[in-house]
Formats: structure tokens, sequence, C-alpha cells
């Protein structure tokens, strides 16, 4: 697969395709035979706080079109008062599954596997669903700048991944709460544990000021990004917010 290759958005239906077959993603695809699409649902915001249903549908017509894997949508939203399966509901997931016939998995509460690597000084142990190990996984991150990461793209949208039992704060926080107190570090040490095998970005309209919120970006992006290298497309990605990419520290090299 190619490590990052942009392009215009005019559609999803027309521009995923598009995007996928650039990537070289159907040879690729040609070999699995589980497939995981993450998209951003941190809570039930609509796009573009949240990834639109019509992007992850575009997504699961083409892997259908390549193979016959098993396909999980699979989130563990970080909202404090609201459940996954509600989030599920609320941004048209539920209808999307009936639609299509793929699973939907609350990765807050999927089976866990314990992963260890003694170069991460926050989290040389650290719990994650076992499916992010057994499955081709798909980020499907959108393009939003956010108050303590600096931008949010692919690695930020791993957070999902988090187990709320693991890495939840006090009651009422919200549900990945323990990343929050060294946001940077954090992330560039669930980055060294999992990433995604690949990326498509919806940068289509974007959002400069703020993650869960705030008007989008004016003029729109235009754009979607993918590829097989998480880091070298959150880079390109911050650029278009307009942020240097060597002032968040989640991007340097890992």
């Amino acid at each position: 697969m190619q490590p990052l290759v942009s392009v215009e958005f005019e559609s999803f239906a027309v521009s995923v395709p598009r995007i996928l077959d650039a990537c070289g993603v159907g040879r690729v695809l040609a070999t699995q035979d589980r497939v995981l699409i993450k998209p951003n649902l941190v809570n039930a915001s609509p796009p573009p706080v949240t990834t639109p249903v019509a992007c992850v549908q575009a997504i699961i017509e083409y892997v259908r079109a390549h193979c016959a894997a098993e396909i999980l949508v699979a989130e563990g939203c970080g909202d404090a008062c609201r459940e996954t399966p509600e989030v599920f509901a609320a941004l048209g997931y539920d209808e999307l599954a009936q639609r299509t016939g793929v699973q939907l998995l609350d990765l807050n509460i999927a089976p866990l596997v314990e992963r260890q690597n003694p170069d991460c000084e926050l989290f040389p142990r650290m719990w994650l669903p076992e499916v992010a190990f057994t499955h081709f996984l798909i980020s499907v991150p959108m393009l939003k700048a956010h108050s303590l990461a600096g931008m949010s793209g692919s690695i930020k949208n791993m957070m999902g991944f988090l187990p709320p039992a693991h890495y939840a704060g006090p009651p009422g926080s919200w549900k990945k709460a323990l990343f929050h107190a060294r946001m940077q570090q954090s992330l560039r040490e669930l980055a060294a544990h999992r990433l995604p095998d690949l990326t498509l970005m919806d940068a289509s309209l974007g959002l400069a000021s703020f993650h869960l919120g705030g008007p989008p970006c004016d003029p729109p992006v235009g754009r979607l990004l993918a590829g097989a290298d998480a880091l070298a497309l959150d880079r390109e990605a911050a650029g278009l917010l307009g942020l240097d990419w060597k002032r968040i520290d989640h991007l340097q090299p890992l």
C-alpha cells in the first residue's frame, strides 16, 4: 500500500473507492479474512465532529468488492453520559448495520489482551481489545483541531480502543480520562502498542478550532487522505489545519 495519498473530495461514493484504489488497498484486502473499521464516534454529535455513516458505508462496499472478509464496525465512545450503543443509534450506525449486515462492536466492553512495551514510560503495560490485533484495522478519523492533542487524526482516533475499566477517570468524567493528563506522551505510547493498518481521513470539511464543535473550516478543506503510514498522514493533516506538526509532540518520530 501507498503510505499517503490525497484526493479532492466529490462524494463518499465517488472519492472513497478512488483513493483506496490509488493506495493499492484492493490487493491487500484480497488476503484478509477479518476487517475492523474504526470511525471516530467520540460522542453523539453529528459530522464533522463524528465520522459520517456514508463514509463508512463506502468503505464497507469497497471491502466487499475485494474480499469476503468478516467486517466489524467498532468504537468505544468517550462520552461521560452516553454508552457506545446509544451513539451508534443516534448517528445512524444501527441502520447501517441492518442495511449491510455488518456487526457493530462496543470496544469499551470488548474482551481484552495485555500488551507490554518496556520502552513506554507511562503505559509499559496496556490493556486493549483483542480485536485490535486479530483484524485488519482501518481507522476513519475526522480532520479536527484538538485542545490537548493539537490535532485529532489517525493516532488520536485509536483512543477509542482504550477500555474505561482501565483508563477512565473519576465517576462522571470522560471514559478515557487517564490519557488526558499527559495527552501527547500517552498518544505516543498508544501508537507504540498499536497503529492502524490503513487510515482513511475525512477532511472534506475540517474543524479548525475545537474537536467537539465550532464552525467548520472556511473554506472547507475538500480532501480525503488515506494511506498505510498513520504518522505521515497525521502530519499532512496538521498542515491542512494550518498547524506545524513539528510543534505537536505525538507527531514526532515514534
